[in-house]
């Protein structure tokens, strides 16, 4: 188990974390949750239905790890139609794509928190099967916004940045995306019928 996650009878994904590993997901998923944003808290004499209702941003966000983590619904610099599309398509989904990538990320957190300390200060995570679509969905914005970072595309999946000095600065990126691949990886298959 140590290292990648492993099917639990009855559904659900288990993974042996050292101290650091935890320290580690739990930085990187804080990271993402202050990216993300705090998304709006509705005052308390507003009608709870409205926030269903309400309109999110129709610009794509300049940073570009949050243009990956929200893409566009279309190529918008094909054409004025498009770009129009696509700003719509966005006001209408992006709070409540948003909302989830929060709620991923406060999982990973959560349960991280719940976590009981072995004697070497590491712990053996549990995920039932809700847990482990949230999670899984952390991963993987996590993914993205580091590659995003280093510049890995599609194309090339960083082949160079493999290959780091060990006092390169981005290595401890590097090895973080790899990392979250693996346990992206993993969780996946304990899924998989």
């Amino acid at each position: 188990m140590a290292g990648h996650f492993e099917p639990l009878p009855g559904g659900g994904a288990a993974v042996a974390l050292d101290e650091v590993e935890i320290a580690i997901l739990r930085s990187l998923a804080v990271q993402l949750l202050e990216l993300i944003g705090p998304g709006e808290v509705p005052a308390e004499d507003e009608d709870p239905l409205a926030a269903l209702f309400a309109e999110g941003p129709s610009e794509p966000p300049a940073d570009p790890a949050l243009a990956r983590l929200f893409p566009e619904a279309y190529a918008s610099e094909e054409s004025d139609e498009l770009r129009a599309k696509s700003a719509e398509f966005r006001r209408f989904t992006e709070n409540d794509l948003r909302a989830r990538k929060r709620d991923d990320a406060l999982a990973v957190v959560h349960g991280l928190d719940a976590l009981s300390p072995r004697g070497d200060g590491g712990a053996v995570l549990k995920l039932a099967a809700d847990d482990s679509r949230h999670w899984l969905g952390a991963l993987n914005d996590l993914r993205l916004t580091i590659a995003t970072r280093l510049d890995i595309t599609d194309e090339d999946e960083g082949g160079e940045l493999y290959r780091l000095p060990d006092d390169d600065p981005r290595k401890p990126m590097v090895m973080a995306y790899l990392w979250l691949g693996v346990l992206q990886e993993t969780l996946i298959e304990t899924l998989m019928p």
